[in-house]
């Protein structure tokens, strides 16, 4: 392999690490909103609350969102 084309496998490997469990990913949600944090992007909040098996409509409200993943959280 050529120097110059050494680096690029890696760009893949930097900054990976395992990937969190749904119930992590919201534990980590709920606790950057409890210190103050406010959710930008509805997508994410509702892409966790589906992997924590919750329907989730498209135009549900954040806050009510936000509830029922507290509650899922409660239940585990």
């Amino acid at each position: 392999m050529k120097p110059v084309l050494r680096w690029i496998p890696t760009l893949w490997r930097r900054g990976q690490r395992p990937a969190d469990s749904p119930e992590e990913r919201a534990r980590q949600l709920i606790r950057a909103i409890d210190a103050g944090g406010l959710p930008l992007n509805a997508g994410i909040v509702n892409d966790i609350a589906r992997s924590l098996g919750l329907e989730v409509s498209a135009r549900a409200r954040l806050e009510n969102t936000i509830a029922r993943i507290r509650a899922a959280l409660e239940r585990l």
